[in-house]
């Protein structure tokens, strides 16, 4: 069981997102508007 948990993780260290990705994530977050009524929060996307 010890060596279960003394195993390194598989993932590759250098990851490297798409361009369009990072594209998608950048326009996704210029359109989102959160509003707060009260104690409400409201997200609007404005595409």
């Amino acid at each position: 069981m010890g060596k279960i948990y003394s195993k390194k993780a598989l993932a590759s260290k250098n990851l490297k997102p798409k361009k369009e990705v990072v594209s998608f994530l950048l326009n996704y977050s210029k359109a989102l508007t959160v509003v707060k009524v009260d104690d409400k929060n409201f997200e609007i996307i404005a595409n």
